[in-house]
C-alpha cells in the first residue's frame, strides 16, 4: 500500500474552519505511483495479489502517521527467461506473412475484435486499437487460448475489487530473444489483463516494444468496463451514486489521495482513523470531528485512471451538491467519475 501524503497537519484536519473542496493537486503530485502500470513484455500469467483488508487498514495507518511503505502490490515475474528458451503458449491466430507489417493488418484480429461480444454487465469502452491499457490500476494477466471476452470478463468478476478488462492479441517471440536468436520467428499470444479502474482510449498507450531485435506489437484491443457500483463499507450506509464530487458549504474537514486501484474501503479507512485521532484529541468541551460520511470517486488525468479520492465531512450530503465535475489544471483536466457517498450508521455523537 503505498502511503498518501496527509493534506496538512492533523491537528489542522480536525479543527480547520471548512477549507475549498478543489482537487489538492500538491498530494497528488507527491503521492507516489504504482511501480506496475501493466505487464512486462515477457509475462504471459501475473497473479492478483491486492488484498482489500489489508490496504483499507494501511489507508488508515497513513491518516496518523505521514509514511511511505512499499507496495503490497507487488507483481512477480513469470516466464522462460533463460537465453533461447521456448516461449510458453502462443494459441493466437498469426498471419501467414511473418512481418510486423502483416500482424498490424491482419484481418482475422479486426474482424474477431470488432464481432466480439460484449459482457453482461459491461460496457465496451473502445474496440480494435493497437495498443493495450498502461495505468496505475493494474492488477493482473492472463493469456487465453482464445478471443474470449467471457473468458476475460469471468477472470475479472473473480478478482477482488476489479472493474475493468483489456483483451488483445499481441505479436510475441516463439523463443526468448539472446545474442544467438536476436529475432526469432513470431506466434500470437491472446491476453487478458485486468484492471482496478475503467478503462479509457486515452489509458491505451502500450504500443509494444522490442525484445532485442524482436518487435512486439499488439492489435485488436477491446476494453470493457463494469457497471456495478463499488462495493458496500461495513459501518456506513451506501453507496449513493452522484453526477460529480461533493462540492458541500460546510463541514468540510480534509481529504486523501490514493494512487492505483479506485477502492471505496480506503475512503472508509481515511474516514474512521480521522474520527479516532480527533477522539483521542478533543477539544477542552470534550468535543470532537467525527467523520460521519465520505465522498469517494475516481480520479482521471486527461481520461487516464490515476486513483482512488477522497473527501471527509462531518455530515452527511446528497446528490445535489455533487457539483465538482473537474478541474483543468494547465492544460491538463483532472476529472471525476464513479462518485459515491457512504454515511456512518450509526452516527458518532463527536464528544467525550
Amino acid at each position: 500500500m503505498r502511503s498518501a501524503c496527509l493534506l496538512a497537519a492533523l491537528a489542522g484536519l480536525a479543527y480547520a474552519a471548512p477549507a475549498p473542496q478543489n482537487m489538492n493537486f500538491d498530494e497528488i503530485d507527491s503521492s507516489d505511483p504504482p511501480a506496475v502500470v501493466g505487464p512486462p513484455p515477457e509475462a504471459v500469467t501475473q497473479p492478483i495479489t491486492y488484498d482489500a483488508d489489508k490496504e483499507k487498514a494501511a489507508a488508515a495507518a497513513s491518516v496518523t502517521e505521514d509514511l511511505s511503505s512499499p507496495s503490497k502490490r507487488s507483481l512477480s515475474k513469470r516466464g522462460v527467461n533463460d537465453p533461447c528458451a521456448p516461449q510458453p503458449d502462443g494459441y493466437g491466430p498469426k498471419p501467414a506473412v511473418d512481418t510486423v507489417a502483416a500482424f498490424s493488418s491482419f484481418q482475422t484480429f479486426t474482424d474477431t475484435a470488432t464481432n466480439a461480444a460484449t459482457p453482461q454487465g459491461y460496457q465496451r469502452s473502445f474496440v480494435n486499437l493497437k495498443a493495450s491499457v498502461n495505468a496505475n490500476s493494474y492488477m493482473g494477466l492472463y493469456t487465453l487460448q482464445t478471443y474470449d471476452t467471457i473468458k476475460c470478463q469471468q477472470l475479472c468478476d473473480a478478482a477482488d475489487l476489479c472493474t475493468a478488462f483489456n483483451i488483445y492479441f499481441e505479436r510475441d517471440p516463439t523463443v526468448n530473444p539472446a545474442d544467438a536468436c536476436k529475432n526469432p520467428a513470431s506466434f500470437t499470444n491472446i491476453k487478458c489483463t485486468l484492471w482496478g479502474s475503467g478503462v479509457t482510449t486515452e489509458a491505451a498507450v502500450n504500443k509494444g516494444q522490442y525484445r532485442r531485435d524482436f518487435q512486439v506489437v499488439i492489435a485488436g484491443s477491446n476494453g470493457y468496463t463494469k457497471n456495478n457500483p463499488p462495493n458496500s463499507q461495513p459501518g456506513f450506509d451506501g453507496p449513493t451514486e452522484f453526477g460529480g464530487a461533493i462540492n458541500a458549504p460546510g463541514n468540510y474537514i480534509g481529504q486523501k489521495f490514493f494512487p492505483g486501484v479506485y477502492d471505496a474501503g480506503l475512503c472508509a479507512g481515511a474516514c474512521q482513523a480521522t474520527t479516532a485521532y480527533d477522539h483521542r484529541h478533543p477539544r477542552s468541551d470534550g468535543t470532537y470531528d467525527a467523520c460521519q460520511f465520505f465522498n469517494v470517486y475516481q480520479l482521471s488525468k486527461n481520461n487516464v485512471p490515476q486513483g482512488t479520492y477522497c473527501s471527509l465531512y462531518t455530515k452527511s450530503w446528497g446528490k445535489q451538491y455533487s457539483t465538482n465535475y473537474g478541474q483543468y489544471r494547465g492544460s491538463d483536466y483532472y476529472s471525476v467519475s464513479s462518485s459515491y457517498g457512504y454515511s456512518l450508521n450509526p452516527q458518532d455523537p463527536g464528544h467525550i
